[in-house]
């Protein structure tokens, strides 16, 4: 005789869910607050948030995704790199000063070019921030 036909149905490729680029804020505590974005031409990630103006700032790497960022982030603050923008004013917006910290808190001269660029993309964030509101 014939072989019977399997009854079972082909397999459909599963849809992946993209991972998320909004995220709660670890100060103000507001669900989606958070938006993270990545520069890979300057090669910086960023993380802002809507309602605190909370933000962070990190190197990125051709494999760095949104949730990278947010991780680096809730490191930061578990290991007190980070402070609230009231406690902590100098930690945002060192503009003007030529001076910027690195990843491990040593300050490190910025020349005008560089500064440039960080302020162009600080400016497209803000940009996007209010397109989002």
């Amino acid at each position: 005789g014939k072989r019977k036909k399997s009854s079972r149905k082909p397999q459909t490729a599963r849809k992946r869910e993209p991972l998320p680029t909004v995220f709660s804020c670890l100060f103000c505590n507001h669900e989606k607050s958070v938006i993270c974005r990545i520069d890979k031409k300057l090669k910086l990630g960023y993380l802002n948030c809507k309602v605190c103006g909370q933000n962070f700032q990190m190197s990125t790497n051709p494999l760095t995704v949104p949730v990278d960022i947010y991780s680096e982030w809730i490191d930061a603050c578990e290991n007190g790199e980070i402070t609230t923008k009231n406690e902590d004013d100098n930690n945002f917006g060192s503009a003007g000063s030529g001076d910027e910290d690195d990843d491990y808190g040593n300050e490190r001269r910025v020349d005008d070019e560089e500064e440039e660029e960080v302020e162009e993309v600080e400016e497209d964030l803000e940009e996007e921030q209010l397109h989002y509101r």
